[in-house]
């Protein structure tokens, strides 16, 4: 691959395949049956510990690692499981350890949770990134850089 070709910095613009996958071969997200992404770096559409694994990157690159999902996604906030009432969850829906419900914030936004243990009126929730404990592989390929 030639030295000179364009390689991914700050505020570069971007267009790539992406595909995340775990650590028992689950596929998370993957762009490569379909239309590439294309952002600017730094534009908030890939999280910032995604973003620093692309940095110097050189178009037409096609690159494999693996990767703590805290490194990506940020380390586990403690302050971010909450106990629940069961009569918070949807009417008629059972929840189970592991599942990923979404959640209405306050402000009208809707952020995961990933159930870690249901009681007999209680159910605590992590609100942390689903995939921040887990062991992720990452496969990019960069179409081009500007």
């Amino acid at each position: 691959m030639p030295a000179d070709l364009p390689r991914i910095g700050p505020q570069s613009r971007v267009t790539l395949h992406l595909s995340l996958t775990l650590e028992d071969g689950t596929e998370v997200l993957s762009s490569f049956d379909g239309e590439p992404l294309t952002f600017t770096l730094g534009d908030g559409t890939l999280a910032p510990g995604l973003e620093e694994l692309l940095l110097d990157l050189p178009e037409g690159s096609d690159t494999q690692a693996l990767a703590e999902g805290a490194a990506v996604f940020g380390a586990p906030d403690p302050e971010l499981v909450h106990e629940l009432p069961l009569a918070d969850l949807p009417q008629g829906f059972t929840a189970e350890p592991g599942q990923v419900i979404a959640f209405d914030t306050p402000g009208g936004q809707e952020t995961p949770g990933t159930v870690l243990a249901v009681g007999e009126d209680t159910v605590r929730v992590d609100f942390n990134h689903p995939l921040s404990r887990r062991g992720l592989r990452l496969r990019v390929q960069v179409c081009t850089v500007g």
